[in-house]
């Protein structure tokens, strides 16, 4: 029997370590990215303590009911509950209170500073109830570069309202569907000389406290450019305003795009400030629809014969009679009809979005407004 007895090779030991080599290297790397994140938290944690000292020196002061810090294993979110807000050196002073604001970093993307937070965001003076209450289904804000050095900022609102307190009832000042507001650093630094990039997009938007002619929903693409700020530090609007009238500089309305209803407006021009802060320069408008727009900035200015722009339109009107009689007559009566042909006969023929349009001049002279023959008003000083 034992010669019919066969061999067979023993079964091979099987070999771990391709299998817990990468295991091993997986849990160190996953131990020191946890380990990574708790550094990146305290530091987190440390320079916002930094950056609040550093601003209540300023008599820029913030505080939160309750602040924590989360995000694990991507990102740092810093959570401030009741934000609060008080800034003394302003003129006048202002303190601001939200609902809840979330700061977010990503780890692999620390140049980027995303924040949400939640309304009602109340405006006031110090110590004194709100003048003014804003709120927002959503509102979003980003920041490019680094909290010293930004190169961008953006903030974005889904139903945007701005409420003013400080009558005998709350009264709508702003509203919309969507609002944005993005800037950034086309040249300089933020200490030295930097120009501006303003981009401003509304949707649906409604501002009666800004011209009779907001109170209709309107929307808006705005690309301006300012030049002329000695630097971003933070100071009051009106100081900024009165270096760039020192410095020469100007408010650059590069493209304006304007739609109501039927009609539609793109503008594009320089605005300078002269010494007493009132808007000074001219703005080439086109219209469509300006028939549309009329009755609102105030028509009836141009059909009253003693005015000057009522001049101009009867003269105007006298040449319709010269090419067709009785038609002056006829817009006469008619003061709709009247006001846009005589618009019309005052302005250049142009073409706008394949519609018949009219090209005016907007001027703005020491904060005087006027459009083409019509003055709309007057513009409050920037300083």
């Amino acid at each position: 029997m034992d010669s019919y007895r066969m061999d067979y090779p023993e079964p091979a030991r099987r070999r771990s370590w391709p299998i817990l080599v990468p295991l091993l290297i997986l849990v160190i790397l996953a131990g020191a990215w946890c380990a990574f994140w708790f550094y990146a938290a305290a530091r987190a944690k440390e320079t916002i303590a930094g950056w609040l000292d550093r601003e209540a020196k300023a008599s820029r002061l913030y505080a939160c009911a309750e602040q924590t810090i989360g995000g694990f294993p991507f990102r740092i979110e810093v959570r401030c509950s009741d934000p609060q807000a008080e800034f003394r050196a302003m003129r006048p002073p202002m303190a601001l209170r939200a609902a809840d604001l979330l700061v977010a970093l990503q780890i692999y993307q620390p140049n980027l500073l995303i924040s949400e937070f939640s309304g009602p965001l109340t405006m006031a003076d110090p110590g004194e109830p709100a003048k003014f209450t804003a709120n927002w289904s959503l509102g979003r804000a980003s920041v490019r570069g680094t909290p010293r050095n930004p190169e961008r900022v953006s903030l974005v609102f889904d139903n945007p309202v701005l409420d003013r307190n400080d009558r005998s009832a709350p009264e709508r000042a702003f509203s919309g569907k969507h609002a944005e507001l993005h800037g950034r650093i086309a040249s300089g630094t933020v200490r030295d000389k930097p120009v501006i990039d303003i981009a401003v997009n509304l949707v649906a938007a409604i501002a009666p406290a800004l011209h009779p002619l907001a109170a209709q929903p309107f929307d808006a693409d705005i690309d301006t450019q300012l030049v002329g700020l000695r630097n971003f530090d933070p100071k009051p609007w009106v100081q900024r305003f009165r270096e760039i009238q020192q410095a020469g500089g100007r408010i650059e309305v590069r493209n304006a795009r304007l739609r109501q209803g039927d009609a539609l407006a793109v503008a594009a021009g320089n605005l300078g400030l002269t010494e007493t802060g009132h808007l000074n320069g001219e703005l080439q408008v086109t219209v469509a629809g300006l028939d549309k727009l009329l009755p609102a900035l105030g028509a009836d200015q141009l059909v009253r014969p003693d005015s000057a722009a009522g001049q101009k339109l009867d003269s105007a009107l006298n040449s319709l009679d010269r090419v067709i009689p009785g038609l002056g007559g006829f817009a006469r009566q008619k003061a709709g009809i009247g006001v846009a042909v005589g618009a019309a006969l005052l302005g250049q023929p142009a073409e706008l979005e394949g519609r018949k349009a009219v090209r005016l001049p907007l001027k703005f002279v020491d904060g005087d407004i006027q459009l083409g023959p019509l003055k709309l008003g007057k513009v409050a000083p920037l300083f």
